[in-house]
C-alpha cells in the first residue's frame, strides 16, 4: 500500500471517527446537567452548560476562607474538590468541542487533498500536502489527547446528580461484628465517595432493573432498608449498633443494609451519559492514533513527494 493511499485511509479515518463522536459527544449533544458547586453559602456557580461555570469565583472564596480556621477534610473536599471539579468539567467542554470541530476540518482537507492526488491530479503539490499533513497530524494530535484525558478525568471522577453508590442487588453496607461496615467509604469528611461517577452509570444498579425491584418484594431486602447512607463518610465508614428485620423479626438481625425502594431508578437515561463518555473516549484514542500515522505519512510524502 502506497504512503499516499495511506495518507488518504487516515484522514477519512479521522473524519469518520470524529462524526461519529460528534453525534453521541455527551457535551454538545446536552445529555449532562450541571449541578450547583459551592464551596460556602455566599460562593457557588451554576449554569446549563459546562462551558460557563464560573470557576474564578470558587477560587476567590476558598482564597477567603483560607484566611480562617478550616480543617483538612474541608479543605480537600469541599473546596478544593470542587474548585478541580469545576475546571475540569468546563475544560472538557472547551476541548470537546475544539478538538471535534479541528479534527473534522483536518480529516476533510486532508482526505480531499489526498484523493486529488490519488486521481493524478495537482501532483506537483504532492510535498505541500505532506507538509500540511504532518501540522495537521501533529495538532489533531495534541487537541485530542487533551481532549482524551479530560474526559476519562471527568468520567471516573465527577457527577451531575447525588445517586448513591449501592451494589448490584441494592446493598451499601455489611454487618461485621457489631456495626456495618459501608462498601464505599474512604475517609472521613468525603462524601463524594459514596456518590456514583459518570463510570459507574452504566451498571444495571444506576438504570431500570425489574429484577432488583421484584427482590425488594422479599423481606431480607425490603425489612433491612436504611435511609441515611450520608452517616457512612462521617463515622469511619460505619453505621453502629445491630438493625433487626423491621418487617419480620423473626429473621434476624439484617446482614445488609439496602437503599429504600424510593431509591430505585425508572429510566436508562444514566446508562446513556456512561456510553456517550467512554465511546468517545475509545474512539478518541483511535482518532490519536490515525493523526499520528497523518502526521508520519505526511512527513515521508513531504520527504519523498514521488513516492506518492
Amino acid at each position: 500500500m502506497s504512503k499516499g493511499l495511506l495518507f488518504f485511509c487516515c484522514s477519512c479515518c479521522i473524519l469518520l471517527l470524529t462524526v461519529i463522536n460528534l453525534s453521541i459527544g455527551p457535551i454538545i449533544n446536552r445529555k449532562l446537567s450541571t449541578r450547583t458547586i459551592s464551596v460556602d453559602g455566599s460562593h457557588s456557580t451554576s449554569s446549563s452548560s459546562w462551558g460557563t461555570l464560573n470557576c474564578a469565583i470558587l477560587s476567590d472564596g476558598y482564597d477567603e476562607y483560607k484566611k480562617g480556621t478550616v480543617d483538612d477534610a474541608t479543605k480537600k473536599y469541599s473546596y478544593e474538590f470542587q474548585i478541580n471539579e469545576c475546571k475540569r468539567k468546563k475544560a472538557m467542554h472547551d476541548m470537546e468541542y475544539t478538538s471535534f470541530i479541528f479534527d473534522i476540518v483536518i480529516g476533510f482537507v486532508c482526505g480531499l487533498l489526498g484523493l486529488l492526488h490519488l486521481f493524478d491530479l495537482k501532483k506537483d503539490f504532492v510535498s505541500t500536502t505532506g507538509l500540511i499533513g504532518l501540522g495537521c497530524g501533529v495538532v489533531g494530535f495534541v487537541l485530542t489527547f487533551v481532549y482524551v484525558i479530560f474526559n476519562g478525568i471527568v468520567y471516573t471522577n465527577y457527577y451531575d446528580s447525588s445517586i448513591y453508590k449501592r451494589d448490584g442487588d441494592g446493598a451499601f453496607a455489611e454487618l461485621k461484628g457489631e456495626k456495618y461496615e459501608c462498601f464505599y467509604f474512604d475517609e472521613n469528611g468525603n462524601s463524594h465517595s459514596i456518590i456514583a461517577k459518570y463510570s459507574d452509570l452504566g451498571k444495571k444498579q444506576y438504570n431500570y432493573n425489574k429484577d432488583l425491584e421484584d427482590s425488594y418484594e422479599k423481606d431480607e431486602v425490603a425489612g433491612c432498608t436504611y435511609s441515611n447512607p450520608n452517616a457512612c463518610y462521617s463515622n469511619d465508614g460505619f453505621i453502629t449498633g445491630k438493625m433487626t428485620n423491621t418487617i419480620d423479626a423473626t429473621k434476624g438481625e439484617c446482614k445488609y443494609l439496602y437503599l429504600p425502594s424510593s431509591y430505585l431508578i425508572n429510566g436508562v437515561t444514566n446508562k446513556d451519559k456512561a456510553d456517550r463518555f467512554l465511546t468517545t473516549l475509545i474512539l478518541g484514542l483511535f482518532v490519536c492514533l490515525a493523526n499520528i500515522g497523518l502526521a508520519l505519512f505526511g512527513f515521508l510524502l513531504f520527504r519523498t513527494p514521488g513516492d506518492f
